[in-house]
């Protein structure tokens, strides 16, 4: 048997947040086995850790449908998975070794967890044909490229929490994924967001670190601050501290354990 946990990321509450599977392997079976156990959990995404003899990890993280190269929220349930089960000491920061380079897991005294995660830059970008149509008529202000996904800056938050979005449309834009975002009315809060990505399997992703890779940068030239508090206004909702140090971006959340589990049938060898 092997252990499964499933573990809501980016919040202090359980059935919030973004949940994520996480399962750990001596070793990496076929890639068809891992994208069968991650269909069977139907999360946003699987996380699979594999321990290397330096003591880093290798991390991989698979959606229903497709092996993806960068995942903020299952990386952040996958160190809290480490450290909750004694895998790993709490003092001590954690390497994963992913498809992205080599990332980075630290925990602080507070019961956060800091990532360390590349910075992605935003250009400006025409819009696609039929943009308004996949986002429910709505016309953005702004939209902008990280050269896989588009951003798109709305006129208020309440714009972006109302959003009703045809993702059969937007599947058909060439593009990965839509991050669409504003600046925040709570003064809690920096900027909001909502994440969208048909093409991977998920039609809104609850809570997406990744994806802050974009937007906090993008957001640090709007509001000349390099840290910045956002808020993913999903129906589950998640919250993530952001710091933006030269080229990197220190992404701060929590995480809470809702099940722990055994898999039933493993690879067959």
């Amino acid at each position: 048997m092997i252990e499964m946990h499933i573990i809501d990321a980016f919040t202090d509450k359980p059935f919030r947040g973004n949940p994520a599977a996480v399962c750990l392997l001596e070793r990496y079976p076929s890639d068809l086995w891992l994208q069968q156990v991650a269909m069977e959990m139907n999360l946003s995404e699987t996380a699979f850790l594999s321990p290397q003899q330096d003591g880093s990890y290798r991390l991989r993280w698979f959606t229903p449908t497709v092996e993806v190269d960068l995942c903020g929220h299952a990386t952040l349930a996958s160190a809290h998975y480490l450290w909750e089960t004694g895998r790993a000491d709490r003092q001590q920061p954690l390497t994963f070794h992913t498809l992205s380079g080599q990332l980075n897991a630290s925990a602080s005294g507070d019961g956060w967890i800091r990532l360390d995660f590349p910075v992605e830059r935003i250009t400006e970008a025409d819009a696609p044909d039929r943009l308004a149509d996949a986002l429910g008529g709505v016309v953005p202000r702004f939209v902008g490229t990280n050269g896989l996904d588009l951003l798109v800056e709305l006129d208020s938050e309440e714009a972006v929490r109302g959003l009703k979005p045809n993702f059969a449309v937007m599947a058909e834009l060439g593009v990965r994924g839509m991050l669409v975002t504003a600046r925040s009315q709570d003064e809690r809060y920096d900027f909001a967001s909502r994440c969208f990505f048909p093409t991977l399997g998920i039609d809104e992703d609850p809570v997406t670190g990744s994806a802050h890779c974009a937007l906090a940068p993008y957001w640090r030239d709007k509001l000349g601050k390099d840290r910045m508090t956002a808020i993913q206004s999903s129906a589950r909702t998640g919250v993530l501290r952001l710091a933006l140090v030269d080229d990197r971006l220190h992404i701060h959340g929590q995480a809470v354990t809702v099940l722990k589990g055994s898999l039933l049938h493993p690879p067959v060898e």
